[in-house]
């Protein structure tokens, strides 16, 4: 199961307790059960959403995944042509199972509860706006699993109000929406990402819980303590997508000061692989590359190109087992962006194994091969938002005759400009000489995907075109 047997239990247990909430409008958990249920019968075997976050969305999302349909969630800001194809995909693809009679004496609502826990619910799809991206299935087990490690981890609990900002088509939000159906806890969400609709939601709503990415933390906490926005109820924040970097977490502990602050990493294909919280009050270590220890249920192994396990410290492929792991993919699959080393599963994303430590270093794709010296784009990224001045930073390899590529930079000056030979004196002691950038751009805004992480292929665009969002730094 993934969450509808909860969901009929909550509604049964405390029908007018409030479910969902989107944009200040109101599901209690009995309204929700209703309308998913009267969704049910017109609902196909495989469901493709492209909806904007709406309490409709939710209700959809829940009549999708009953009994043994399966449910793809699009993007709504895609391309028609692009959505257009994932669907033609979906319909070659995807095997499906027979769909129901309707019960008709259910007094819920036909086939309003869960399938088999092996069969599959969800395709997966990852980001993109111009060519077809990768479709992966999930089972509803590794959901179930997923559920019970992450409201253990997170100590998420029924009385929590869990606001995720972000749309409800990204994985980060659908999940949470999910989730919290499973704990039979409280969700918001809004309309669209507003700094204002979430400050205003944190002071007025009694929000308890923030699940969103760096980027939107990063600015929701300095717009927040300039503007005396009040976030002292908030308990947890839950952080995913990327690294947090010194400056974010500074500002989120000065305007959440009674938050537990949480990132973690994981992978759509994997679920979660490991995590770490910082409680009220408590210092962080030196933050390097470190994401924490092994998420419940999970092991983690570093494997080599072989399948050979390396040593602690050695960085290699970061390889887990559990059974969160999704079961593959539809299509897309190009036999390296899910790798299995009979039984360890990896993304390719490279890291390294210290005390039990996690330490995350960054897709293998993005690595920068300098003067023969592997640079990964993450290190450097976090030595320079540890430098004054600096508000975010995005790094990326540039072709370079002599060292077949060099290591550039773009940074979003905060209050004020920086200048390049800041830049240089702020990462001289903490990056060797090969992995310190040759050049540096300050930007306008980072380059971002449709889902809020960085994109380092947009900043060597931008770049290549001489984008007015751009200008190098002397």
């Amino acid at each position: 199961m993934p969450f509808l047997d909860r969901l009929q239990r909550w509604a049964g247990d405390r029908p007018d307790g409030t479910a969902v909430v989107v944009a200040g409008q109101r599901l209690s958990w009995e309204e929700l059960r209703d309308t998913a249920a009267a969704l049910v019968p017109d609902t196909p075997a495989v469901t493709v959403l492209s909806e904007e976050n709406s309490l409709h969305f939710a209700a959809a999302f829940a009549a999708a995944v009953a009994g043994e349909r399966q449910c793809a969630v699009l993007d709504p800001t895609w391309p028609q042509q692009l959505q257009d194809s994932i669907r033609e995909r979906i319909r070659k693809t995807v095997v499906t199972a027979p769909v129901a009679a309707p019960v008709a004496d259910r007094a819920d609502g036909p086939e309003l509860v869960d399938g088999r826990p092996d069969a599959p619910f969800l395709i997966g799809l990852t980001s993109g706006t111009t060519s077809v991206p990768k479709a992966f299935s999930r089972s509803r087990r590794s959901w179930q699993l997923s559920f019970d490690a992450s409201v253990e981890f997170f100590g998420l609990h029924a009385d929590d109000k869990t606001l995720a900002p972000g749309p409800l088509a990204a994985s980060l939000n659908l999940y949470a929406l999910a989730e919290c159906l499973y704990a039979g806890s409280e969700f918001h969400t809004l309309a669209r990402f507003d700094v204002g609709d979430v400050h205003a939601a944190v002071s007025h709503d009694g929000i308890t819980r923030l699940v969103l990415v760096p980027t939107m933390l990063r600015i929701l906490s300095e717009r927040g303590l300039s503007g005396g926005v009040d976030a002292s109820g908030i308990r947890s924040i839950i952080c995913a997508g990327s690294k947090l970097d010194a400056r974010t977490l500074e500002a989120a502990r000065r305007w959440a000061p009674n938050a537990t602050i949480f990132e973690y990493y994981g992978a759509s294909e994997l679920s979660f692989v490991s995590g770490a919280g910082l409680p009220p009050g408590q210092q962080p270590d030196q933050r390097g590359t470190g994401i924490g220890t092994p998420f419940p249920g999970v092991e983690i192994r570093i494997l080599d190109a072989g399948g050979v396990q390396l040593p602690d410290g050695t960085d290699g492929n970061i390889c887990v087992r559990s059974g969160m792991v999704s079961d593959g993919y539809l299509w897309g699959d190009d036999g390296q962006a899910l790798q299995s080393f009979d039984g360890w599963h990896t993304v390719g994303d490279q890291g390294y194994l210290e005390g039990g430590t996690l330490h995350m270093l960054g897709r293998r794709s993005d690595m920068i091969i300098t003067a023969g010296t592997n640079v990964y784009p993450h290190e450097v990224e976090l030595a320079l938002a540890s430098v004054p001045g600096v508000a975010a930073a995005v790094a990326a390899g540039l072709a370079d005759e002599l060292r077949g590529q060099k290591v550039v930079a773009g940074i979003v000056p905060s209050h004020g400009g920086v200048t390049a030979t800041q830049l240089k004196a702020g990462v001289d002691d903490v990056l060797s000489r090969n992995k310190r950038p040759l050049e540096y751009f300050a930007l306008a805004e980072l380059p971002l995907t449709d889902r809020g992480k960085l994109s380092r292929e947009l900043l060597l665009d931008w770049i290549a075109r001489n984008d007015p969002r751009i200008r190098r730094l002397g």
